[in-house]
């Protein structure tokens, strides 16, 4: 170990312990402040190509109107093209709870409008008051 420390000052380097639980320790000598540079350097290019995916939130009510409707298809279409996450919920208000099989062809009448341009990634199903369908892009 001291052989090692003359030989890093004899360098003018650090003496850095790479593997600590190895037998016997493994250290190398080098320059610590640019290693740490390089190594910062690396995450922070990492960091630069890793993509950011937003979930976007559409929102119907069982009542919608047709056009309504294709208006927030084309909404969610765009959102696909920016390559967000979409997450379409139908919301269902007071006694409307008990029409959740007309929330049911209606979000299956959007699933189908969808298929070209995304995958499925939850099918349609209630939670509490709204039933929920995430939709994300496709790979191209």
């Amino acid at each position: 170990m001291e052989e090692a420390l003359g030989h890093a000052e004899k360098a003018v380097l650090d003496l850095v312990e790479v593997s600590p639980n190895a037998e016997p320790p493994v250290c190398k000598i080098m320059d610590y402040g640019k290693y740490m540079y390089k190594l910062s350097k690396k995450l922070h290019d990492a960091k630069k190509s890793q993509t950011v995916i937003h979930v976007k939130e559409i929102r119907l009510r069982p009542k919608t109107e047709e056009h309504d409707i294709q208006v927030k298809i084309k909404h969610i279409r765009k959102f696909l093209d920016q390559h967000d996450k979409v997450k379409i919920s139908m919301v269902f208000r007071g006694r409307e709870i008990a029409f959740t099989e007309i929330g049911r062809k209606l979000m299956d009448n959007i699933k189908a409008q969808l298929t070209d341009h995304c995958v499925i990634d939850q099918e349609p199903r209630l939670e509490g008051r709204s039933m929920v369908m995430i939709v994300s892009p496709k790979k191209q």
